[in-house]
């Protein structure tokens, strides 16, 4: 606990199980948001190959993640932690250009 502590800037054990269950909770989430998004548009494990349902549910994943995130974030009283966690995550893949500090 200590090491996330420091690492993350943190001051109490209670922040730091705050924002793992956060993570915890946005994973979880955008997967179950992801299947009927897929179902809805006519895509299901059982009668898509593979190699396109997956990357596609990747795909989709993705933005509820970022979405969620912050959202969870916010509704669990850690929202400034989640936003400069988001922005952090956004400039390494590539959209710095996008974000402004």
């Amino acid at each position: 606990m200590e090491k996330l502590k420091k690492r993350w800037g943190l001051k109490s054990n209670k922040q730091v199980l705050i924002i793992l269950l956060v993570f915890s909770i946005t994973g979880y989430s955008s997967l179950v948001i992801a299947k009927p998004i897929l179902e809805l548009v006519g895509l299901n494990q059982e009668s898509t190959n593979p190699w396109i349902y997956r990357p596609l549910r990747i795909l989709l994943i993705f933005p509820f993640y970022q979405f969620l995130i912050v959202a969870y974030g916010w509704l669990f009283g850690q929202f400034d932690f989640f936003w400069a966690f988001e922005k952090k995550m956004l400039k390494r893949i590539g959209f710095a250009r996008f974000i402004k500090d």
